[in-house]
């Protein structure tokens, strides 16, 4: 368990309260596959699938928005 605690420590920020515009959003990118999206570097954040609902529980907990819709800017 403690490994799991020194993984999940690593995406601590992710379950800040969030900023204005929000940085960091689940995106429900299709049936069953959330993601987490990082807006500032318009990219998805990798969680080990082993933590993924725990930091997602976190982030829900902390008023992470969420989002049907591609969070991120245009790329090109």
């Amino acid at each position: 368990m403690s490994g799991q605690m020194n993984v999940l420590a690593r995406f601590s920020m992710l379950w800040e309260a969030p900023t204005t515009p929000p940085r960091w959003v689940i995106w429900h990118a299709g049936p069953g596959e959330d993601i987490v999206f990082d807006r500032q570097f318009n990219i998805p954040v990798y969680v080990d699938d082993t933590v993924l609902g725990e930091v997602l529980h976190r982030m829900r907990a902390a008023g992470a928005p969420e989002s049907d819709s591609y969070p991120g800017r245009p790329c090109g």
